[in-house]
């Protein structure tokens, strides 16, 4: 038995890679139980009421059951097919559908149903749109303001490439924290990434500060798909040279044969080893674990994120 599955890909560009290299077995620390509980249910019986798509399934989340049975979910906004093809993601590729205006309010509603602190939204790659679909996030954003105004709202949004203004649509408005991922080192963006620029994206967290310096951001990375130490501690230094609050690394999991191949799994003292590293370089929150993920216990840190804050400011005056 292999841990990884075998069904065929769910997007052509991926139905003509080789057959990756399979890890027959995880380790100990990152296996996880199916979900079953009755709160997990009750979160998914939301979901479907309100046709709505997370990135907890889409891109098979491992934290889905802890997360779900505590009312927790990253909604997907802008429907479940990405024009990107990068090689680590298990969302579908292809040509999306029309934007479904009522989805903002949707979205907004169950979070209010949810009684949730914190929500995630983020979304596919929407190349096909002139604004990359930065105002249906905005809407989105707005909406659930006025559904659930005690809620936070962080947003994990695509690259914009070639969107003039789209960033400005998100930023302006108001999100509680601006996340966007740089998945990998910059040496592997051709296989991992290939329709995303390292340096595009790294603007995008720099400009996000320029606009609003008040404004949390955030962004991750995955290990254990071929790079090196020194490339994750370069990354570090490159997100906390964009001034990004909060950084993130988890382990990367092969979804499917077609897939780019897991290079190792990388052990907890590693990952707590990445942790002390990117304290000392100045990030206000660090979540690096085999299991982190953009949105794991992301309502959590949110509350720790602030704190750190406040702790930094009353330290310097």
């Amino acid at each position: 038995m292999t841990d990884i599955v075998k069904a065929a890909p769910r997007h052509p560009e991926k139905a003509h890679r080789p057959d990756q290299p399979v890890w027959k077995k995880k380790p100990a620390w990152i296996r996880v139980k199916a979900p079953t509980s009755p709160a997990y249910q009750e979160t998914r019986a939301i979901m479907r009421e309100h046709k709505l798509h997370t990135v907890c399934e889409e891109a098979a989340c491992p934290n889905i059951g802890e997360c779900w049975a505590k009312g927790h979910a990253t909604m997907m906004i802008m429907g479940d097919t990405c024009t990107r093809a990068c090689t680590f993601c298990n969302v579908k590729t292809g040509r999306p559908g029309q934007l479904d205006p009522f989805e903002p309010e949707s979205v907004a509603q169950s979070v209010k149903k949810l009684g949730l602190n914190h929500v995630v939204v983020t979304s596919v790659d929407r190349d096909d749109l002139d604004d990359g679909g930065a105002d249906h996030m905005a809407q989105t954003i707005l909406r659930i303001r006025e559904a659930s105004p005690g809620t936070t709202i962080e947003v994990l949004t695509p690259d914009f490439q070639k969107k003039p203004g789209a960033l400005e649509k998100v930023v302006d408005a108001r999100p509680d924290v601006f996340n966007h991922n740089l998945e990998t080192v910059p040496r592997l963006y051709g296989e991992v990434r290939p329709g995303a620029r390292y340096f595009h994206s790294l603007r995008i967290l720099s400009r996000v500060k320029e606009i609003d310096p008040s404004m949390f951001t955030k962004s991750g990375i995955m290990v254990g798909l071929g790079e090196g130490r020194e490339e994750v501690l370069q990354v570090m230094d490159d997100l906390r040279s964009a001034e990004v609050d909060f950084m993130t690394i988890g382990q990367y999991l092969q979804p499917s044969r077609k897939h780019h191949a897991v290079d190792r799994f990388v052990t907890p003292d590693e990952f707590a080893s990445l942790e002390r590293s990117a304290y000392g370089k100045g990030f206000l929150m660090v979540s690096a674990t085999p299991l982190t993920r953009s949105s794991y216990h992301a309502g959590d840190d949110f509350e720790r994120l602030r704190a750190a804050r406040e702790r930094r400011l009353k330290a310097a005056s």
